[in-house]
């Protein structure tokens, strides 16, 4: 314009200066992967999945260890070379049912089992001492045959038995506060714990009545037994058992070969020590599977206590150190499901099988390392042997039931899992919702044509 003062040019634009842009600071990866691993041991079903996918993995890594340990015995005994895996098998299998329907249980059916359950364990431990009934296996009295090759050990159950009994009655003076007492802490538990430890010693195995006692001093301890009561039965416990070592040559020939390097004279630690050989020869990644030597008659009991040296020959360091991290991971999440419930019935049942399933794994691979003396116990989950495996995986389930149970991992799996047979219209999946809409859709058109249209 012929007023303007700019001559007619376009005003001039000034460029506006933007703040410098502010660098994210960088996270050290370390600090980020262990804010992840902090996030996901805290989400409320890392338990669950835990007891789940770490017991699953024991069993099936058992499995097949069970048929490359068991071969050559089996083959001495003239029997088929899978004769010792197919009766794994079966058990795996029956197992599996104890399993799930032990973690689908409600928690007040699990508290009326105890009582069936331990009257169970007496009586038929009461049996194996009946003559033609009871038979001895290696020595120890403690086994009742079911015809044909199968047997059944009773004091495999007197553990299940304990934990839930033993859960149940501390739960109920708790809630009529009656544990402040010592004499309600002890009376009635410790001498059922101890008619229970008479009758398996009746029998001569002195591992069993080991772990028994781990889990008896498990639930006191979970009690809040006093220390001084709780040192008290320790000391008791401590002074019965190296009188039982102390008079039997046999216990004291297994306590003196702790740490041995030679089998000895007459071969006492030929057993310890070739269990060391089995793990020594292994190296890190192992010769194998199914390439022990140790297995070839020179390491006995390969498929049952000592399977552990046979894991360690075939698969190596790593092998072993993956059975220990799934039995330490099975361990923390009993621990963590007994430590984050209410319910004192849960916390004592759920400490109890912890301390039972620990406890043995503890013996088994110590007296395989030579650390402890050989206590005659199967590893669990792992070892040979449909009678220890039976309870354990029931034992199981009680976990993955009380992990369930949690409010959190409650909603959670509601969550992540909706429950089927919903009312038409409450929605569905994918597909499933289309169609339902597209009826729907249908329906209302038809209801909005004239009655002569098609």
């Amino acid at each position: 314009m012929p007023g303007s003062r700019t001559g007619g040019r376009p005003p001039v634009q000034r460029t506006v200066r933007r703040p410098p842009a502010v660098r994210p600071r960088r996270v050290n990866p370390v600090l980020r992967l262990y804010i992840r691993v902090r996030r996901a041991w805290d989400r409320p079903l890392t338990a669950y999945y835990l007891i789940l996918g770490g017991s699953l993995l024991i069993t099936v890594l058992g499995l097949v260890m069970v048929y490359s340990a068991s071969q050559i015995t089996a083959l001495q005994k003239s029997l088929p070379g899978s004769f010792f895996f197919r009766k794994q098998l079966l058990a795996a299998a029956i197992g599996a049912g104890l399993l799930f329907a032990a973690s689908r249980m409600p928690v007040k059916l699990h508290r009326a089992l105890a009582y069936p359950i331990l009257a169970g364990a007496v009586f038929t431990m009461a049996l194996v001492q009946v003559p033609g009934i009871g038979m001895a296996v290696n020595g120890n009295q403690n086994w009742i045959s079911l015809g044909g090759s199968f047997q059944l050990q009773p004091s495999e159950f007197g553990k299940l038995a304990l934990v839930l009994w033993g859960a149940d009655l501390l739960a109920r003076k708790q809630d009529k506060k009656l544990l402040a007492q010592w004499k309600h802490m002890l009376v009635p538990l410790v001498p059922v714990a101890f008619m229970l430890l008479g009758l398996i010693m009746l029998g001569g195995d002195m591992g069993t009545a080991i772990i028994l006692t781990a889990v008896l001093f498990g639930l006191l301890w979970l009690a809040g037994a006093p220390t001084r009561l709780f040192v008290g039965v320790l000391a008791v416990a401590a002074a019965i058992g190296a009188i039982l070592i102390k008079t039997s040559p046999n216990r004291m020939a297994r306590l003196q070969c702790i740490g041995a390097t030679d089998p000895g004279p007459g071969d006492a630690c030929w057993q310890a020590v070739h269990g060391i050989y089995a793990l020594a020869s292994g190296g890190i990644f192992g010769s194998g599977l199914g390439a022990s030597v140790e297995k070839w008659g020179q390491l006995p009991e390969a498929h049952t206590d000592f399977i552990f040296a046979v894991t360690g020959e075939e698969l190596g360091l790593a092998g072993t150190l993956s059975v220990l991290a799934l039995f330490a991971a099975l361990g923390y999440a009993g621990i963590r499901v007994a430590g984050r419930t209410e319910d004192p019935f849960v916390r004592y049942a759920a400490g109890g099988v912890t301390t039972w399933i620990t406890a043995q794994a503890v013996i088994n691979i110590g007296a395989v390392l030579g650390l402890l003396p050989i206590a005659g116990v199967p590893l669990p989950l792992f070892s040979y042997g449909g009678s220890a495996l039976l309870p354990t995986m029931f034992a199981i389930g009680l976990l993955i039931a009380f992990a369930r149970d949690e409010p959190a991992a409650r909603a959670a799996l509601a969550m992540r899992h909706p429950r089927f047979g919903r009312k038409r219209g409450a929605g569905g999946f994918g597909p499933v919702r289309r169609l339902r809409r597209w009826n729907t859709m249908r329906r209302r058109a038809s209801a909005a044509r004239p009655s002569g249209e098609r």
